[in-house]
C-alpha cells in the first residue's frame, strides 16, 4: 500500500511537471487561449509537490520556507529585524504632508491601509500594469512633487510602510477580462521563461526547478511566494529595496541588460509573478542575506 501511494503520488507530481513544461514553451497565439488561473493552478500544484511539507501560507518566507537551517537562522534575525529603521522613516515620510497640505493616505482607498495585495493592478485608463510603486509615485505627482526613484531607499521605506498594513492578506491579484491585461500578463510570463543575457538563463532557470538549490551562499526561492515580502533589506545592499530593484539586480547578475526601473516589462513581469502568488499572504517588509 505504501509502494503504491508513493507511486500515485510520484506519477501526480510527473503530471503536474510535464503541465507546467507545456505552459512554459507554448507561447499564447492569441489572447482568447490565455488561462492566467489554470497557469497559476499548475505552477503552485508543482511547488506544493516539490516541497510537500512546506505549508501553502510559509511559501511567503521565499528561500527560508524551502531550507530548515537557513529557517532558523532567519528567525533569529528577525527578532531584531534589520529594516526597522528604513520602516521608521517610511512611516515618517508617509505622516509628512506634502507641499499643498494633502498625504499619501488621501491617494488610496482605505487610506492606503490593507491595500498592498491588490497590486500590481491593470489601470483601463492606461493600458498598462501599475506597481504599488507606481502607484505612490502617480500620488506625488498628481499633488504635485516629484516622483521618487523606484530604486531609492525612500520608495522602499513607503512602500515598506504599505506592506505592513497588508501582513497576513493574500496576494488578490485580479486579471480583468481585457485583451490589454491579458497581453500584459503573457508578456510578463514571456519574460519569465525566456533565456537572457550572456549567461543564457531565464528567471524560471533559477526559480522553478532549481528552487531550493544553492547559488554560492544564497538559496534559490520558489517562484510563487517570491515576490510576497517585498521590499526587503538586504545585508549585501545594506539597504531597503523594492521588487523592481531586486528583479533589475537579477537582470545584471545574469549579465543581461538591466532596464529601466519602471519599464514594462519589468512591470508585467511582476504583475505574472503576483498572480502565481495569489493565495499566499503578504510577508513584507521581509529580510534577505
Amino acid at each position: 500500500m505504501i509502494k503504491a501511494s508513493l507511486r500515485h503520488r510520484s506519477a501526480v507530481a510527473l503530471k503536474v511537471v510535464c503541465a507546467l513544461l507545456l505552459l512554459a514553451v507554448a507561447p499564447a497565439k492569441a489572447a482568447d487561449k490565455t488561462d492566467p488561473e489554470a497557469d497559476r493552478k499548475a505552477m503552485q500544484a508543482y511547488f506544493f509537490a516539490k516541497f510537500p511539507k512546506v505549508a501553502k501560507e510559509d511559501f511567503a518566507d521565499g528561500p527560508y520556507a524551502v531550507n530548515e537551517e537557513m529557517r532558523k537562522q532567519w528567525m533569529e534575525i528577525m527578532q531584531f529585524p534589520p529594516y526597522e529603521i528604513a520602516l521608521d522613516e517610511g512611516r515618517a515620510e508617509w505622516e509628512t504632508p506634502f507641499a499643498n497640505g494633502k498625504h499619501y493616505a488621501d491617494c488610496f482607498e482605505n487610506k492606503g491601509e490593507g491595500i498592498r495585495q491588490t497590486y500590481p493592478r491593470f489601470i483601463a485608463e492606461t493600458g498598462q500594469v501599475e506597481t504599488i510603486e507606481g502607484a505612490i509615485n502617480r500620488c506625488r505627482v498628481e499633488n504635485g512633487e516629484k516622483p521618487l526613484d523606484p530604486m531609492a531607499d525612500t520608495m522602499a521605506a513607503v512602500s515598506a510602510v504599505m506592506s505592513e498594513s497588508s501582513r497576513g492578506k493574500p496576494f488578490a491579484i485580479t486579471i480583468p477580462d481585457d485583451s490589454r491585461a491579458l497581453a500584459a500578463y503573457e508578456r510578463g510570463k514571456e519574460f519569465f521563461y525566456s533565456r537572457k543575457g550572456q549567461l543564457g538563463v531565464s528567471c524560471a532557470s533559477c526559480h522553478m526547478s532549481s528552487a531550493g538549490q544553492r547559488l554560492r551562499g544564497d538559496i534559490l526561492a520558489p517562484a510563487v511566494g517570491i515576490l510576497a515580502a517585498m521590499p526587503i533589506y538586504r545585508s549585501d545592499w545594506g539597504s531597503m529595496g523594492t521588487s523592481i530593484r531586486r528583479i533589475s539586480t537579477c537582470s545584471s547578475q545574469t549579465r543581461a541588460l538591466p532596464l529601466e526601473p519602471d519599464d514594462e516589462e519589468y512591470r508585467d513581469l511582476e504583475y505574472f509573478l503576483s498572480y502565481m502568488s495569489n493565495g499566499i499572504p503578504i510577508a513584507g517588509p521581509g529580510a534577505r542575506p
